[in-house]
């Protein structure tokens, strides 16, 4: 009935376009259906909108930057459109143009602010999300340029000690610019402040300039308007930046005039200009400070009103930081990576977890279990809960927690964070999580696939879209993993419900036994037991989602044949460079997905994972960030955020699982500290870390004659657990009299 509904709808698509000499878009999408499993959804709707916004960015991005190149573009642009540098793009065919070689930038922020402006790695501020940007140049009057986006090194880092700044410092010819970006509070309002130095060694008469630009890291944004009002920038009509001191000069530029920099060329302070209307929307600005040796300014940005009923705390950033774990090691960039990331989680949780500043400025369930999981493990409890808090906003009536439809793993995923919480904090939840709790078990169960006829994908979740990044719409594994360890957690956060707890317990023994039928089917079909990432699938870089059964989940012992052949597999045929490489969609190296892979081999007491670590950290930006994939030619991102907030939540969860994490009963110690650091001769340590037994801190620590002593400080919630300290190469000496150390010797080799 609803074919012949829609039939005459499809029958006039299907002329309109072939009347034109076009494809026919109906044979077009059923090819497409052909190519994945059937399922009752197809790719997210709301991936479909971000990806037309996308490229419609990139479409004027094509019709711009290409007929332009003499105009001054963000570092991104400047690279991929030179035919000497290796970030090159042939573009003959691509209907659009968008950055696919340097896909960074870096987030400023405040704790609890939803506003992230971002620094590209030129220094380029975007103080508002997709709009125009603040550059800085110098410009010597005998014909020297600094230019940032065109220069080929600069110095770049993420100042933490009283917040998140970003310092970029660039330099030549005798000129160096320094631009500091961070956001402060002026009487409790948050502002984004650009602090601008500028240096001439040679002397001379020279020019700062602060130019604002119709552009950010994506490419194009329109500017139709601006005009200066003594020392504040007026942009598309709102007063957006006041500048301190006053320019000298002021300069405006339209599209058709070409880029504001034209204007400078030659020019020694002629006469200003305080207004411009662009029709086209490419209207661009500077302003100019003369100078000799030195120059200073200032640009601020409100980023909007203070939330009466959310002010912001002037000392907000100690105490987050006050509250969070630590990490003390001899290792100045582990450290760093570790603050870095602990900024990022603070930044990209003003209430609900965003993935990112930019890109994904937006809400998955998937990426808020990890990101929240590791603001549980840090300690950071209030800031999790408030998260966790937005979650129940989004369940349908029926139980589906929901964020993109067809991703069928959402469910499980909060029900196993909430059990994380719980077990964390040594408590019962909330009594209003109980009944969303019980509905959202129920509509796992209920969405399972029936038992019989018996094929491979029988019993199992429907074919959906998944982690996105798995290939078309399947059967995933990753799907069925995540929906057992949160049927599990259900019951045992229902467990005063005998029914509820009863029913959420025997669905989940029901789906582990479906996935067990249907992994013993793959490992026939394929000949080896490991997991590809659905039950038709062959081998392939799908396959990480099945390593989620061990990390982060559990669901399967360490040594289980069928993960470990698994990442086995993984290691062979899917990494570049000692990192995860994602054909699918990604194209690219994955910080995240690599930590996944070196938690497995952790757990399995495999020295690898170090190895895993250490490219990860190798793979991190100046300023300490991850994109979510990275090209492995340039470095730089390649899809995704630039800021990848799921990415700085395994660095956290990596490094406090090599200090301790728990295997059922047990609390494991010191399983993953790396030999070098205690080569050092100074102690290691970390926490206090939140544990399903209670707050732990980690200590080891040097002594003579080649022993380590490791020891705890421990709040138990109840009694002590089992404990097993696993120091990579060491061995108990045997007891002496402490109970809450233990010393080891170096093991003997045979």
């Amino acid at each position: 009935m609803n074919g012949w509904r829609w039939a005459p709808l499809r029958y006039i698509i299907r002329k309109a376009a072939t009347s034109q000499g076009f494809l026919d878009p109906i044979e077009i999408l059923g090819r497409l259906r052909g190519l994945a499993q059937p399922s009752e959804v197809g790719e997210p709707i709301e991936l479909l909108r971000a990806g037309v916004v996308f490229h419609a960015r990139g479409l004027i991005n094509s019709k711009v930057i290409q007929h332009n190149l003499d105009w001054v573009w963000p570092y991104w642009a400047e690279r991929q459109y030179d035919p000497r540098d290796r970030s090159f793009l042939p573009r003959a065919f691509s209907v659009t143009h968008v950055n696919l070689t340097h896909r960074n930038w870096t987030a400023v922020g405040y704790p609890d602010c939803d506003s992230l402006p971002v620094v590209d790695p030129r220094g380029l501020l975007t103080p508002f999300l997709d709009g125009w940007s603040i550059d800085a140049w110098v410009l010597g009057d005998d014909g020297r340029r600094l230019l940032p986006a065109r220069c080929d090194e600069v110095e770049q880092r993420y100042e933490l000690a009283d917040g998140a700044a970003v310092e970029t410092r660039s330099s030549g010819d005798g000129l160096g610019l320094a631009l500091r970006a961070e956001v402060v509070l002026d009487a409790g309002r948050p502002v984004c402040r650009l602090q601008v130095r500028a240096g001439n060694a040679r002397g001379g008469a020279a020019r700062l300039v602060l130019a604002l630009r119709p552009q950010n890291a994506e490419g194009v944004s329109f500017i139709n308007r601006v005009a200066l009002d003594g020392r504040e920038w007026r942009v598309n009509g709102d007063p957006c930046v006041t500048l301190d001191p006053a320019p000298a000069v002021h300069h405006t530029a339209t599209y058709q005039e070409g880029d504001v920099l034209f204007k400078l060329d030659g020019d020694n302070g002629g006469a200003s200009a305080a207004a411009v209307d662009c029709p086209v929307g490419l209207a661009s600005a500077a302003a100019v400070y003369p100078f000799d040796e030195a120059a200073e300014v200032t640009a601020s940005i409100p980023l909007g009103e203070a939330d009466p009923a959310r002010p912001l705390m002037p000392d907000a950033w100690a105490r987050e930081r006050d509250k969070a774990c630590r990490l003390e090691c001899p290792e100045p960039h582990y450290r760093f990576l570790f603050d870095a990331a602990v900024t990022s989680l603070v930044l990209h949780t003003p209430e609900d977890a965003y993935p990112g500043p930019y890109t994904y400025k937006r809400f998955w369930f998937r990426d808020a279990a990890f990101i929240i999981h590791a603001l549980l493990a840090l300690g950071l409890e209030a800031r999790a809960r408030r998260a966790i808090e937005c979650f129940f906003a989004r369940q349908t009536p029926l139980g589906y927690f929901r964020s993109q439809e067809g991703e069928w793993d959402s469910n499980g995923e909060v029900l196993w964070l909430l059990d994380r919480y719980r077990r964390l904090q040594g408590e019962g939840v909330p009594a209003h999580w109980r009944e969303p709790v019980d509905r959202a078990a129920r509509w796992i169960s209920r969405k399972c696939l029936p038992e019989s006829p018996v094929t491979p994908h029988a019993g199992l979740l429907p074919a959906g879209f998944s982690a996105e990044h798995l290939g078309p719409n399947d059967y995933y594994y990753w799907d069925d993993f995540w929906s057992i360890a949160g049927l599990r957690a259900a019951a045992a956060i229902l467990a005063d419900d005998a029914d509820a707890a009863q029913r959420a317990g025997a669905a989940a023994d029901r789906l582990a036994a479906a996935v067990d039928r249907s992994l013993a089917s793959a490992r026939e079909r394929l000949g080896r037991p490991a997991m590809p990432a659905a039950p038709y699938r062959r081998l392939d870089a799908g396959a990480i989602g099945s390593v989620a059964a061990g990390y982060p989940l559990q669901l399967f012992a360490a040594d289980d044949e069928r993960l470990l052949d698994c990442v086995r597999y993984l290691l062979d045929e899917c990494f570049v460079d000692g990192a995860f490489f994602q054909d699918m969609i990604h194209s690219g190296q994955n910080a995240y997905l690599t930590l996944q892979v070196a938690q497995v081999l952790l757990r399995a007491g495999d020295p690898r994972y170090l190895e895993l670590m250490d490219a990860v950290a190798r793979l991190a930006s100046p300023t300490g960030q991850w994109p979510e994939a990275i090209h492995p030619q340039t470095g730089g991102g390649c899809m995704g955020d630039g800021h990848h907030v799921w990415a700085a939540a395994e660095w956290v969860l990596m490094l406090r699982y090599c200090f301790l994490r728990e295997e059922g009963d047990t609390l494991v110690l010191a399983s993953g500290v790396p030999a070098r650091w205690l080569a050092a001769g100074e102690p290691v340590s970390f926490g206090p870390a939140p544990t399903t037994f209670g707050p732990v801190t980690v200590r080891v620590a040097p002594e003579a004659a080649g022993r380590v002593r490791v020891s705890w400080e421990a709040r138990w919630h109840r009694e002590a657990p089992a404990l097993r300290v696993s120091l990579p190469g060491y061995t108990a000496c045997g007891d002496d009299g402490d109970s809450d150390s233990v010393l080891l010797e170096p093991r003997q080799r045979a």
